[in-house]
């Protein structure tokens, strides 16, 4: 059997090893999470300048965000359906200045605040 100071040792390295691992969870969600936003943010603004064309009002039918919608989606899978691009096109609208947006963040977030 052990000797009860190696144990208690081990439980130690146990605790410090899992706390470095929820440490890095963690940072690992932040930044994910902090992508997504800006990520989010990049495509409302190429949807926005697609859609005016540098013009003062967009020209841009449902049909265009319908047909974008279903390219992504097959490329990338779900999250990509009008009402999300519609939502990523607001949210750089509302948010024109990218330094504007907050990093602690989420999308969920923004949607809530935003979008309802």
């Amino acid at each position: 059997m052990p000797h009860k100071s190696k144990l208690l040792n081990r439980n130690f390295l146990v605790e410090q090893i899992s706390e470095l691992i929820e440490q890095a969870r963690q940072q690992i969600q932040r930044n994910v999470n902090s992508v997504v936003v800006q990520t989010y943010w990049q495509i409302g603004y190429l949807i926005v300048e697609d859609e005016q064309q540098g013009k003062a009002r967009a020209e841009y039918g449902k049909a265009q965000l319908q047909q974008l919608s279903e390219q992504l989606t097959e490329r990338f899978g779900k999250g990509f359906d009008v009402r999300n691009l519609r939502n990523m096109r607001a949210f750089y609208q509302i948010y024109p200045i990218r330094n504007a947006l907050r990093s602690e963040l989420r999308w969920a977030h923004y949607c809530v605040f935003v979008f309802n």
